[in-house]
């Protein structure tokens, strides 16, 4: 029975799957594969490299910086997050990200993707970090603050759009156990978006319009399905007690800096149930 490893996005509130991460990582823990989307993806990519701390020490470092993610950008570019800054000279000269060390990896790795053709998510095994670095900047790439991102000429954007937690897609892919992390309480419920906003920015793509106004409900309804797989046994959850007091695009490094710590608070909490069952 292969045993899976799921992370939300989020935005900068995904820095709480990071303290997660790095804490699993401390306990030595390994998956048969993991998924991630957005955020989630991203941080996901130095856990299987084994860089523990990474995530928040560039966070910290530059969350404030104007070429790592603003309105600046947005108005310069096109793109709420520094594209050429965040997927390039961070992780190839800033801080550099372990390419070898995630070469070595044997677990598989997979990024959910939005195609905006099809309205549908896709979900992209990443082998070479480097060389399928835009399938990573796609899966993050905000719907109506990022441009459109062509994956083998084909458009996609925020994987969260389609799947912000792809459980079910990782069960049926064969991973029967799961662990999730998710970046909002067990209260949470996502509202619905502007109808009329998807139709007007994305008419081109009616099916990523659609897709955009069913959010809500296809969010909802995986968090109803993983309060069933719980019930179950079949997935453990890591989730914050409470809504994170943090910002989608959060400049301010001490609240960057508390919601990592939460995570990481959080599963050693949760470390014993864990343990046990795994």
């Amino acid at each position: 029975m292969k045993t899976g490893l799921v992370i939300e996005g989020g935005g900068v509130r995904g820095i709480y799957a990071a303290g997660v991460l790095d804490q699993l990582m401390e306990m030595d823990l390994h998956f048969d594969g993991v998924i991630g989307v957005s955020a989630g993806a991203i941080h996901g990519c130095s856990f299987l490299s084994g860089q523990k701390g990474r995530s928040i020490r560039y966070y910290k470092k530059y969350c404030a910086d104007p070429r790592f993610m603003g309105f600046r950008s947005f108005l310069k570019t096109g793109d709420i997050v520094g594209v050429d800054f965040c997927y390039h000279e961070l992780p190839d000269r800033l801080d550099v990200y372990d390419h070898a060390a995630f070469l070595r990896c044997a677990t598989p790795f997979y990024v959910t993707c939005s195609n905006v053709e099809t309205g549908k998510p896709e979900y992209i095994r990443i082998t070479d970090m480097k060389g399928q670095i835009d399938t990573l900047h796609a899966s993050a790439s905000l719907p109506y603050f990022s441009r459109i991102v062509k994956i083998g000429g084909h458009p996609y954007l925020d994987g969260g759009a389609t799947d912000s937690i792809p459980v079910q897609a990782f069960i049926n892919m064969g991973y029967e156990r799961n662990v999730v992390i998710l970046t909002q309480p067990a209260s949470y419920r996502k509202s619905p978006e502007l109808r009329i906003l998807p139709s007007l920015v994305y008419r081109k793509y009616p099916a990523f319009a659609k897709a955009l106004k069913e959010r809500h409900l296809r969010y909802n309804q995986t968090l109803e399905r993983i309060l069933q797989l719980e019930k179950e046994g079949k997935v453990f959850v890591i989730r914050p007690k409470a809504p994170l007091a943090i910002g989608r695009m959060e400049k301010d490094p001490k609240k960057v800096q508390h919601a990592y710590n939460l995570g990481v608070q959080d599963t050693l909490d949760l470390k014993e149930q864990l343990l046990n069952w795994l």
